[in-house]
């Protein structure tokens, strides 16, 4: 062979390093990525480490080890202290102090081993409890996955059309979200949208809540999430390969939003996430 005739075949053998590479490297990207997750659930005030979740009811709510409580603990003095709730205000009085509690802050009244702190959710505020020897952190054993494929990486017209939608979530209580418009995109030869909502005004991300042929079958039943840059040149990216389980899947004290009607799809998703315990 002369080196003439050997250059094409050289080529071709570089042209197919190449695309093996880019496939390692997309292959070790999504490796990360999972191992990071996994890392965030299992670390201290991780999902994994919810374990309560006491609604509050207007006036005094006294908490501690003691059976009597209105708000019992696993952890710590057998009266800790009392959960104050007056017109959207909750102060939290213990060892003869008060202080107000922000809700859906890092504000936290330690008990123990324990942490308490604040949500409210619409018109509802309550006490998440956070313990870091919960059950679900001890028995975590990992979350099964789909293998990673590039073909689930898919690059998605971006149509602005800013609304609000109702967000209904595990507890029956229905938000209306801001959603700036949706994601035209292809799989399998066919045509989808999905419709993500800003969870803040801020939001330098996209949050998407879908579910798809999988749901209930190989993943999670409620539906998964996923996350996305803002949009650029009228386009943004949807990796589902990074489409993961709400907090619903790992813990029963979590308030997951569920997929709005128009994120409903009617194809198989086999990328991400599979259901937690399959």
């Amino acid at each position: 062979m002369t080196w003439r005739m050997a250059l094409p075949a050289l080529a071709g053998v570089a042209m197919v390093g190449v695309a093996l590479l880019a496939a390692t490297a997309y292959q070790t990207e999504i490796a990360q990525w999972r191992r990071q997750r996994e890392d965030g659930l299992k670390r201290d005030g991780g999902w994994l480490s919810v374990a309560g979740l006491f609604w509050l009811h207007e006036g005094a709510n006294t908490f501690g080890k003691d059976p009597a409580n209105e708000i019992v603990l696993p952890d710590g003095a057998a009266q800790a202290g009392v959960f104050e709730l007056h017109d959207g205000k909750v102060t939290v009085k213990m060892e003869g102090a008060t202080r107000e509690l922000w809700p859906d802050s890092l504000d936290v009244a330690k008990v123990g081993r324990l942490s308490l702190l604040v949500i409210k959710r619409s018109d509802k505020y309550g006490i998440r409890l956070k313990d870091p020897d919960s059950q679900y952190r001890r028995e975590f054993r990992g979350i099964e996955t789909y293998p990673a494929r590039e073909e689930y990486k898919v690059t998605a017209k971006w149509v602005a059309a800013p609304e609000k939608i109702s967000i209904l979530n595990v507890i029956g209580q229905t938000e209306s979200m801001d959603s700036p418009g949706y994601a035209v995109f292809s799989l399998h030869g066919h045509e989808y949208r999905l419709r993500p909502v800003l969870e803040t005004a801020g939001a330098k991300e996209l949050f998407y809540i879908f579910r798809d042929q999988t749901s209930a079958k190989e993943t999670y039943g409620a539906g998964r999430f996923l996350y996305s840059a803002s949009p650029a040149d009228g386009r943004v990216v949807l990796d589902f390969n990074k489409a993961y389980n709400p907090p619903c899947a790992f813990t029963p004290y979590a308030t997951c939003p569920l997929p709005p009607p128009e994120n409903r799809l009617t194809v198989r998703i086999e990328a991400g996430e599979k259901k937690y315990g399959h």
